[in-house]
C-alpha cells in the first residue's frame, strides 16, 4: 500500500521550521551555477520564486503564460495580505494567526504548514516595503491595518483596493533585476503542456509557444510550478479568462497526486450574474465588510417589490431590515469567514428575501459608513472599488447600496506537497494556490497572497536545496532524450486529436455546460444524489466535447480556441475529480457543504472521527476510476472545536 510522507519535522510546533533549516542540506554558490531550475509561472508564486532562486545565483528558466509577469492575475487581489505584525497593539500574534487559519479552514489543514506561514509572514512585509510597494499608512507613519473576515484583530495591510497590483509589481521588480543580470530567463507567451519524467525525476516540461504554435522541450534538474487555482472549471468565477488547472491536470497525470479537489471557496462579495453572455464574474473586495452592512428585506413582500422594481432599496425602513450577518454571527457580524457569509446569503434568497431582478443579491449597504465618518473617509478608503462598481453597474454605491452574491473565486485543492512543497514525483514543486497546502477546507481573506509571498519567498528557496543538494553531479541532459520525445509526441497527438474532430459547438459553449452543471450540482451545497447527477453529466460532455467540439484555425499559429479547448479538457478531469471527492467525503467543512451533514442551524457539520485527512488522489488511467489515498492529520497543539462565530 502507498504510504503518504508529508515529511513534518519532529519537534515543538514554533521550532519545526528552524529546525528544519538548521539542518537541510545546502548547495553552496559555485554549484549553484551548475544547477537548472524550471518556474512555471509569474504570479506572486512564481515571479517571486524565480526572483528569490536567480538571486540566490541558480540557473532558472522563468515561463509566463501572458505577454508580461505583470498580468498575471495575481494582479487582480483588492483587499490586503495578513501578516502578525500587531501594529495595533490588539491582541495579535503569530499562534493566533495560525489558530485563526486553521480554524477559518474547518480543522482540514495541516498544523506545521500553517504555523511556517504565520511564522514568515512578517518577513513578507518587511520584504515588500523594501521593495517599495506603497502600502497605506497610518497619520504617525506606521503601516496601517484594516480587519478581514475570520479574526477579530486588524492585520492586514493593504494599498487602497490595489494589493495584489503593488505587491506584483514588488515581485516583478525583483523578477526584472534578475533577467537583467542574466540568472533567470524569461519566456512570455508560452504556455506548459506536460512534464517530463526520467527515472522517476521530473527534469523538464514540454511548452507551447503561443504566438507560433511551436512545441518546445526544456530540461532542468527540478520543476516548479505556481500556475494558480481550477476556479474556471466553473465557467464563471473570479478568475481570468486564462486562469487554468491545466498544470495540475498534467502533474497529476505524471503521478503527483491532486489533494482535496472539492474545497473550492464561494467569495460572498461579487456582482452578481447580470447576462448569459458574460465571460467572468467580478470580485468586490472583502475589506468592504469593514464598513458595509449586508442585509435584505425583512419582508418578504419587499422584496418581491424590488425584484419588480416598484420599490428601491432607500425606500426601506431601517426597521424593515434585515442585517442577518450581524443577527446570526452577533460575535463576528459581517466579519465572518467567506464560507459562512456565502450559505448565509443563499439561504437568505433560496428562501425568497433575495433582491435584483433574478432574486440572486443582496445588498452591502455604506450609509451607517458615510453617516458616522463622512463620505470622504469612505471614498479615501474604498475610492477605486466603488469607482469599479459603478462602471460595471452604473450605479453610484455612495448612494444606492451595491447588489452582491457569491461566486467561485479560490480553490484551496490543489497538487498534494509536503513540507518541503514537492510533490509526490521527485524534484517537482507546486506552489502558491497550484498546492493544496495551508488552507484546509476554507481560505481566510487575504491569506492567498500570504501564502503565494511565503512559498516563493521564504520557503521554496531553503526547501528545494533540500532535494537539490543530491543532484550537483547530475550533468544537464539532451532534450533529444526518448522521454522528451515521448512526451513531445503525446502533446502533438493530443492537439491533432483536437483539431481532427472539426464538430458543430464552440468551446465555450461546452464550457458553459459544464460551469452549470459544476454550479448546480457541485457547487455551494451538495447532496449524494446532485454529486451522482454531476458525475452522470460530466462523463456526457467529456464525449461530447470528444467528439463534437469545434476548433477554428491553424496548429502552427496563434489559436486563441485551441488553447482554450486543451484548457476545457482538463477542466471536465477536474470537475469529475471534484465531484468524486465531494461525494467521498460524508461531511461538511468549509467550503464544502453536503445538505445532508448540517446542525440544527444549519451550520456546516464536520466528521473528525473519519474525515479528518487530506484526500489524495492518485491517477490510475484514462478509463479507470482514481485511487484514493490518505494523509492523516493529527493535531499535537491545537484541539478541534466546532467553529463559532456568534460569541
Amino acid at each position: 500500500m502507498t504510504t503518504i510522507n508529508s515529511k513534518i519535522p519532529q519537534g515543538a510546533l514554533a521550532e519545526k521550521w528552524s529546525d528544519y533549516k538548521s539542518h537541510q542540506k545546502l548547495v553552496n554558490p559555485a554549484n549553484k551555477r551548475r544547477l537548472d531550475i524550471i518556474v512555471v509561472g509569474t504570479g506572486l508564486a512564481g515571479a517571486s520564486a524565480a526572483a528569490s532562486l536567480g538571486e540566490l545565483g541558480f540557473n532558472v528558466l522563468n515561463f509566463c503564460i501572458q505577454d508580461s509577469p505583470r498580468r498575471a492575475h495575481s494582479i487582480a487581489a483588492q483587499g490586503g495580505i495578513n501578516a502578525a505584525k500587531n501594529y495595533q497593539n490588539d491582541g495579535d500574534s503569530v499562534y493566533r494567526l495560525f489558530y485563526d487559519t486553521i480554524k477559518g479552514g474547518d480543522y482540514r489543514a495541516r498544523e506545521a504548514n500553517v504555523y511556517r506561514l504565520a511564522e514568515v509572514s512578517n518577513n513578507i512585509i518587511d520584504q515588500c516595503v523594501a521593495q517599495g510597494v506603497p502600502f497605506a499608512r497610518e497619520y504617525g507613519g506606521l503601516l496601517d491595518n484594516r480587519s478581514f473576515g475570520g479574526a477579530q484583530v486588524s492585520r492586514t495591510f493593504y494599498a487602497k483596493g490595489q494589493t495584489g497590483q503593488q505587491l506584483l509589481l514588488g515581485a516583478y521588480s525583483a523578477l526584472s533585476r534578475q533577467v537583467n543580470k542574466g540568472s533567470v530567463k524569461l519566456y512570455t507567451r508560452y504556455e506548459m503542456q506536460d512534464i517530463v519524467v526520467i527515472d522517476g525525476r521530473a527534469r523538464g516540461i514540454i511548452a507551447r509557444n503561443l504566438v507560433t504554435g511551436k512545441i518546445e522541450r526544456f530540461f532542468a534538474h527540478a520543476v516548479v510550478v505556481g500556475t494558480g487555482g481550477y476556479g474556471r472549471t466553473f465557467f464563471l468565477s473570479t478568475n481570468a479568462m486564462g486562469s487554468n488547472g491545466s498544470a495540475a491536470v498534467q502533474a497529476y497525470k505524471k503521478g503527483a497526486y491532486f489533494a482535496n479537489p472539492c474545497f473550492a471557496q464561494i467569495h460572498p462579495t461579487c456582482i452578481p450574474v447580470h447576462g448569459e453572455f458574460q465571460s467572468k464574474l467580478t470580485l468586490m473586495s472583502e475589506s468592504l465588510r469593514n464598513d458595509g452592512r449586508i442585509w435584505v428585506p425583512k419582508k418578504k413582500e419587499d422584496a418581491e417589490a424590488i425584484r419588480a422594481g416598484k420599490l428601491k432599496p432607500t425606500d426601506i425602513k431601517e426597521e424593515d431590515r434585515d442585517y442577518y450577518l450581524e443577527r446570526r454571527y452577533p460575535a463576528f457580524g459581517n466579519l465572518v469567514p467567506r464560507d459562512v457569509a456565502s450559505r448565509a446569503a443563499k439561504e437568505r434568497c433560496d428562501a425568497g428575501y433575495g433582491v435584483g431582478s433574478t432574486g440572486l443579491a443582496v445588498y452591502l449597504d455604506f450609509s451607517d459608513a458615510i453617516n458616522r465618518l463622512g463620505e470622504n473617509v469612505v471614498r479615501a478608503r474604498y475610492g477605486n472599488l466603488f469607482q469599479m462598481y459603478e462602471k460595471i453597474v452604473d450605479d453610484n454605491p455612495y448612494v444606492t447600496p451595491m447588489m452582491i452574491y457569491p461566486a467561485i473565486h479560490y480553490t484551496m485543492g490543489g497538487i498534494w506537497v509536503d513540507y518541503e512543497l514537492q510533490t509526490s514525483v521527485q524534484g517537482l514543486f507546486f506552489i502558491g494556490e497550484a498546492n493544496f497546502s495551508d488552507h484546509g477546507a476554507n481560505r481566510l481573506g487575504a491569506s492567498a497572497l500570504m501564502q503565494g509571498l511565503a512559498d516563493g519567498y521564504f520557503v521554496l528557496p531553503y526547501t528545494i536545496q533540500n532535494y537539490l543538494a543530491d543532484q550537483i553531479q547530475v550533468p544537464r541532459m539532451s532534450t533529444d532524450l526518448p522521454e522528451f520525445s515521448e512526451a513531445e509526441k503525446d502533446v502533438e497527438n493530443k492537439i491533432k486529436k483536437l483539431m481532427n474532430i472539426k464538430g458543430k459547438r464552440s468551446v465555450d459553449s461546452i464550457h458553459k455546460e459544464l460551469g452549470l452543471v459544476m454550479w448546480d450540482f457541485v457547487g455551494m451545497s451538495r447532496s449524494k444524489e446532485s454529486l451522482e447527477e454531476a458525475k452522470k453529466r460530466i462523463k456526457e460532455i467529456k464525449k461530447e466535447f470528444w467528439s463534437n467540439v469545434r476548433i477554428p484555425g491553424e496548429i502552427d499559429s496563434l489559436n486563441t480556441e485551441l488553447e482554450k479547448a486543451i484548457r476545457l479538457a482538463d477542466f471536465i478531469e477536474i470537475g469529475y475529480l471534484m465531484a468524486i471527492d465531494a461525494l467521498n467525503r460524508n461531511e461538511s467543512c468549509g467550503g464544502h457543504f453536503r445538505e445532508e451533514y448540517q446542525t440544527p442551524d444549519g451550520e456546516a457539520l464536520r466528521n473528525d472521527k473519519d474525515y479528518s485527512y487530506v484526500s489524495c488522489w492518485k491517477y490510475k488511467g484514462e478509463d479507470h476510476e482514481p485511487e484514493l489515498l490518505k494523509e492523516p492529520l493529527d493535531y499535537e497543539f491545537i484541539v478541534r472545536q466546532q467553529r463559532n462565530y456568534k460569541a
